[in-house]
């Protein structure tokens, strides 16, 4: 089962999108912040990082960042509700997915799939 880290700063969005991720079969870690998610990069494995750009204490580009560093394995997709910032994280993080919100739970789910499936393809070859 692939596995997940979610770092969103709105409980709401967090909470609906770990119950969406879950609901399709993914193993879901959610924190409320990139300082959270940081450490739990360098102990555990994911498949995914999944975060929010906007975010206090470490955005969400400077997370991805470090992913990439810790985790290179790991895929990087952003959520964002600012589409200045759009701009910035596909130059700081050029392999990454980005989905702007607002968005439909089925479309993040779609993308997610996407993501594995490319990467299942990726390994066949």
């Amino acid at each position: 089962m692939p596995r997940i880290l979610l770092a969103e700063d709105e409980t709401a969005m967090r909470e609906y999108l770990a119950r969406a991720l879950e609901k399709s079969g993914y193993d879901v870690v959610s924190v409320d912040r990139g300082t959270a998610a940081a450490p739990l990069l360098e102990s555990e494995d994911f498949d995914l990082l999944l975060t929010d750009i906007v975010m206090p204490e470490m955005d969400g580009i400077e997370l991805a960042r470090h992913c990439s560093k810790v985790a290179p394995r790991t895929q990087v997709m952003f959520i964002t509700g600012f589409s200045g910032v759009v701009l910035k994280a596909g130059e700081s993080v050029p392999n990454a997915k980005i989905l702007s919100k607002p968005f439909h739970l089925r479309d993040l789910v779609l993308e997610v799939e996407r993501l594995f499936a490319k990467e299942s393809f990726g390994e066949l070859k």
